[in-house]
């Protein structure tokens, strides 16, 4: 596609003299726009994969921070209200930030998958392309499932998290399939990286032998990071979320029921808990809230704690592991297996040896799910946990409770997002 740059009069009379014999010389190439007539699926297919996968690294991010403020892993250290109804249980449909930070990005993964699904490549069950494509998908699809009361694919009727799930369930299905017949390190990274996501939605679609079994798929050691990358010229695109919102813009705090161990006012907290770093680069003293190194909150007044498990634009983000396949299998066991695990990580991570009672289920799942909230802090896996064991959950702002900052209405009792009034409204198969 081309544009037309425009300049001031003066600027094209003095460029005419100089160019008078030039035709079109204010049309220029624009290098980040492509022509969609220009595009060809079968051939661009492994771009088009590609930018299924980076959509997704992009909408990873929000997915990640608007549920850290949902669901009490952050404070809403920030001025928007669309923003605080998040961190209120309270999120209206006409939500500004429902629509273009979380509802949009996640759809644009959908579309630009289906831009390759629906391509005739050849071999449709080991084409990489095919695969990647799918696990994406899948990814997205859970996590509308997951974080939003419905859902909705390609302006279609209202879907249920149960419609969701299935979807979910099916295309990591085909992606594990097609990853494993395509080999190589590129498959397996991606088949590996589908049993978690299957072993994830069984779980939260209560299927708990199915959870197992998938779970039992993933190798061990198996990690699946999402790159990130400092492009000043495109950060809120390719950055890692949860830095810019911390450095750019001051959206996050960790909430203080996070902040556990001893820390220092400035500099790097010398936690307990080492999951779990954060700092608090602010002077000491009850009112003395001088910014250092150029950290503020938005929300100015309060003592701003930054994480520091995401310490810069480029830090990569985990989206799959063994480790969320062993919490996955020990939910879907029992308490005994529950209790193993809490075991080894409390001794991974230096803990004493958990005090809880053996024989209360209860007591075991919430601190079952503590572990698991310091092991995945900020990787937007506790709003799904929260929506199958609500009790259990640490730190979640509380149903009619004050919100803690004032100006604002008592907390919700959602526990989920609805859909956006832009897509129920433009979409025809909505009431």
């Amino acid at each position: 596609m081309r544009y037309i740059n425009r300049v001031a009069g003066t600027a094209v009379a003095a460029g005419a003299l100089l160019l008078g014999a030039c035709s079109n010389w204010l049309s220029v190439d624009s290098p980040n726009v492509i022509d969609d007539a220009l595009v060809d699926p079968v051939r661009d297919a492994d771009i088009l994969a590609r930018s299924a996968e980076q959509n997704f690294a992009s909408a990873y991010g929000h997915l990640i921070v608007y549920s850290s403020w949902f669901v009490g892993e952050t404070d809403v250290s920030e001025t928007f209200p669309t923003r605080n109804e998040f961190g209120r249980r309270s999120v209206v449909i006409q939500n500004g930030s429902l629509d273009t930070d979380v509802w949009f990005p996640v759809s644009q993964t959908v579309a630009s998958a289906y831009k390759v699904l629906d391509a005739p490549l050849p071999d449709t069950t080991a084409n990489i392309n095919y695969t990647r494509a799918g696990l994406f998908l899948a990814w997205s699809y859970l996590f509308m499932a997951e974080q939003f009361c419905q859902g909705a694919v390609r302006g279609g009727p209202p879907l249920t998290t149960a419609d969701m799930l299935d979807s979910a369930a099916s295309h990591f299905t085909l992606a594990i399939s097609r990853g494993r017949a395509a080999g190589g390190a590129d498959g397996n990274l991606l088949a590996n990286s589908g049993w978690v996501g299957l072993a994830r939605t069984h779980l939260q679609a209560g299927r708990l032998p199915e959870a197992i079994t998938a779970a039992d798929s993933v190798p061990a050691a198996f990690v699946q990071n999402l790159d990130y990358m400092d492009d000043l010229a495109s950060r809120f695109r390719v950055a890692n979320r949860m830095w810019f919102y911390v450095r750019d813009r001051g959206s996050i705090a960790v909430a203080p029921i996070w902040r556990i161990g001893p820390q220092l006012a400035r500099g790097v907290v010398q936690n307990s808990e080492p999951r779990l770093p954060w700092m608090l680069p602010l002077a000491t003293g009850p009112t003395a809230y001088a910014a250092q190194d150029g950290f503020y909150a938005s929300d100015r007044g309060f003592a701003y704690a930054v994480q520091q498990k995401y310490p810069g634009y480029n830090t990569p983000v985990r989206l799959a592991s063994k480790l969320e396949a062993d919490y996955i299998k020990a939910e879907a066991q029992g308490t005994a297996a529950q209790l193993t695990l809490i075991a080894a990580r409390r001794a991974a991570n230096g803990q004493p040896a958990y005090g809880g009672g053996s024989g209360d289920p209860d007591s075991v799942r919430t601190e079952f799910f503590t572990q698991k909230g310091f092991d995945f802090y900020l990787e937007g896996k506790r709003l799904g946990d929260f929506r199958r064991h609500p009790t259990n959950i640490i730190g979640v702002p509380v149903a009619g409770a004050t919100y803690w900052k004032p100006g604002f209405a008592p907390i919700g009792n959602q526990v989920c997002y609805p859909l956006p009034i832009n897509e129920t409204d433009n979409n025809p198969n909505f009431p």
